[in-house]
């Protein structure tokens, strides 16, 4: 009985969205990866034959989770997080070394992220504490909970792949949606501002403007209760911040990372060394004009000159091959998805539902925008695969198994009223 309801309730536009995107994904790994004389499509010698058994392997996964019973995700979403904490933990007596990275664990001759995962279980952590809490975070201590359920995992990754530690950052929106005051969100954008500008700009400079436009609020806003000692204590704090970059930049960042701000920030890039990426992404997308090369027909493609091209970079065989009006269509695609998440998540009759959905949104909407954002200089590359295309087990079974948890919750819901 439980199963024919989850058949009858389950919402079938999403599935639908996600195979689309699943399906469109492997035809542009497979015009990516393709050698010069064509093999099976199952052959395992060949990314695309991998990613196809990846694809197939999605499938009793989405089994298991539609049949489970939807309380049992939230019963044990703590168990989940000390799994998954584990795991990371692991990585630095297990992991494998991948170009200076140990995310990863060898398992045959497949490789297993373990950070891909761990998403799904800290989202799943923060649904179950916002849901038993009765308070909308408006005492610190909630809002500090809150913040180190999604601090934890994101310091145990940071050591071992940067790029996806960042990503657990978008999990503060969620909180923002369930009360989370409003400047926590100002003070993370403008700490990314003041570390950008003082790269590029003079510190005085910045720390006279700091000093101006603090001025200028505190004598704009005379309807608010106004203390002089907390816009000294900001204006302070800001300078010595803007002080501080240099220091990080020259004495902490890796020399990797370094080159990765100087590409985005346009400075000293050599195209032949760290600036070769962008530079070809930028000239694979810029060569699909409006319409595209065709389908196998991508002279960069085909040409191998964009490195990582079936993984982080996999957007540009789109853009070449697909041309404009084909990079529209899986981007409308993605926005559709997005969209059909946010009606889902905002008609839960349970909170942890609603958060574990926002949650859910937060993760794909993230890497779509770095993805996509990294390949034409809007973003560092950090290494961000785009959800359900990029090659690679662990990001797709990670994200369906992200996913249709939250459909398994949405089909129950009507049990729940």
């Amino acid at each position: 009985m439980r199963s024919v309801s989850v058949q009858k309730n389950i919402d079938w536009l999403t599935v639908l969205l996600y195979y689309l995107l699943v399906i469109a994904g492997w035809f542009t790994i497979y015009s990516a990866s393709l050698p010069a004389e064509p093999t099976s499509m199952f052959d395992l010698n060949q990314i695309y034959g991998r990613q196809l058994i990846f694809i197939i392997l999605t499938i009793p996964f989405i089994i298991l989770i539609l049949a489970i019973d939807a309380k049992f995700y939230e019963k044990y979403a703590l168990i989940f997080y000390i799994i998954g904490l584990l795991s990371i933990l692991g990585l630095f007596f297990f992991g494998k070394s991948v170009k200076g990275q140990t995310n990863w664990y060898a398992i045959g001759g497949f490789g297993l992220q373990p950070s891909e995962f761990v998403k799904t279980s800290t989202a799943l952590l923060l649904a179950k504490y916002l849901s038993d809490n009765q308070g909308h975070l408006n005492t610190f201590k909630e809002q500090l909970t809150a913040l180190i359920i999604i601090g934890i995992p994101t310091l145990f990754i940071l050591k071992h792949d940067t790029g996806s530690a960042m990503l657990f950052v978008s999990l503060v929106f969620v909180l923002y949606r369930e009360g989370l005051p409003s400047w926590y969100l100002w003070t993370g954008f403008i700490t990314i501002i003041l570390f950008f500008a003082a790269l590029i700009v003079p510190p005085s400079a910045i720390i006279g403007t700091i000093v101006i436009l603090t001025i200028l609020h505190f004598y704009l806003n005379k309807n608010i209760n106004r203390n002089p000692f907390i816009y000294i204590f900001i204006a302070i704090i800001s300078s010595a911040f803007v002080y501080s970059v240099d220091y990080v930049y020259d004495n902490v960042l890796e020399a990797h990372q370094k080159d990765r701000i100087n590409v985005l920030l346009g400075e000293n890039v050599n195209l032949q060394a760290e600036g070769y990426n962008l530079n070809q992404s930028k000239i694979a997308i810029g060569s699909g004009n409006w319409t595209g090369t065709g389908f196998l027909k991508g002279t960069q493609t085909k040409g191998g000159f964009v490195p990582e091209q079936h993984t982080d970079y996999i957007f540009t065989t789109v853009g070449e091959e697909w041309g404009f009006a084909g990079a529209t269509v899986v981007i409308v695609l993605f926005l559709c998805l997005f969209y059909r998440l946010i009606y889902l998540a905002e008609n839960q009759k349970k909170r942890f539902n609603r958060v574990y959905g926002y949650c859910v949104v937060c993760f794909l909407f993230i890497h779509f925008a770095f993805n996509i954002s990294m390949l034409i200089g809007l973003f560092p590359t950090i290494g961000v695969p785009l959800p359900f295309f990029s090659y690679g087990g662990s990001s797709l079974i990670a994200f369906t198994i992200l996913l249709f948890i939250f459909l398994k919750l949405d089909a129950n819901k009507i049990n729940e009223w």
